[in-house]
């Protein structure tokens, strides 16, 4: 059972995790082109983009789901590794669910309706997600790291 678990469990993370660190770290460039040269092209890749984002990040609830149930299954749930690979995982998640989605949809509104975000330049808020996105895939490298190296294993696999 365990041998499923984390075969769902990684497969759920590429098919998931992949497509919004990739979606997520296109979307400042091709926001800025959008934002400064207005056209159909910029402004659909914009629009998918940002969908892509959104839609994966909800079905991305399976890889935690069926990390902790195989974690759970190979005794491992209370191992120093796996608690801060959990940790930069839920802050992956906030900063996905907090920052970086809603910013996203504030540069489609912008597109949309040629509306100015609040006091932000959507150029500027544009250039941030470009960081929040470095942030966020810095820490899903971090997590794949210790999810492979997985310090005080006992399997011999190792860095």
């Amino acid at each position: 059972m365990s041998a499923f678990l984390l075969s769902v469990h990684v497969l759920a993370a590429i098919l998931t995790v992949g497509p919004v660190a990739i979606a997520a770290s296109m979307f400042p460039r091709f926001a800025r082109e959008a934002l400064a040269a207005p056209g159909e092209k910029t402004g659909t890749a914009v629009r998918i983009l940002n969908r892509i984002c959104r839609v994966y990040a909800v079905i991305g609830v399976l890889v935690p789901v069926f990390g902790i149930a195989t974690a759970a299954s190979i005794g491992v749930l209370g191992d120093a590794w796996l608690i801060v690979s959990m940790t930069l995982t839920a802050i992956a998640a906030v900063l996905l669910i907090v920052l970086i989605l809603p910013n996203q949809a504030r540069v489609v509104r912008a597109l949309d309706h040629g509306e100015v975000v609040g006091a932000q330049d959507p150029g500027r808020i544009a250039r941030r997600l470009g960081m929040l996105t470095g942030v966020f895939n810095l820490l899903w490298l971090t997590v794949v790291v210790l999810m492979v190296y997985r310090p005080g294993s006992t399997t011999g696999v190792g860095l």
